[in-house]
């Protein structure tokens, strides 16, 4: 299975984000410089590298680390919703539900099973989405 990474750079000169997705095997086959200018270091600074976390939303968006998404369940419409960047924590990629559990606040996203997830944005491009003691 190839690992996929989300690129996210930055244009010198306009200050636009650019986000490219790219595989272990795209990036071995070719350099990198010949999939994107985004890799042309004078003119684009690398913001963060993402690796996707091997989960889809439901609408099939893959989600990545630093992708904003809500979280819900949606059998139970009485249970609050969520809303989270996801983020690595002691290597698993986890998201931030306040008052979900007793016990903590941090659950690692492949285990809410019962949950239903979708991409709302991410912190680079939307860091407005979730508050600053959400933010990790």
């Amino acid at each position: 299975m190839d690992i996929v990474i989300r690129y996210v750079f930055m244009h010198r000169a306009t200050r636009n984000l650019e986000i490219k997705r790219y595989s272990t095997s795209q990036l071995e086959e070719r350099t990198a410089q010949k999939l994107s200018p985004c890799f042309n270091e004078s003119e684009y600074e690398l913001i963060a590298r993402n690796l996707f976390t091997g989960l889809k939303d439901k609408n099939g968006v893959e989600i990545y680390k630093g992708d904003v998404i809500k979280i819900y369940d949606p059998l139970d419409p009485s249970m609050p919703e969520y809303i989270s960047s996801v983020f690595d924590y002691y290597g698993a990629f986890t998201v931030k539900c306040a008052g979900m559990d007793i016990y903590t606040d941090y659950f690692v996203i492949g285990r809410l099973d019962d949950y239903t997830f979708e991409v709302i944005g991410n912190i680079y491009q939307n860091p407005d989405l979730i508050s600053e003691e959400a933010r990790l």
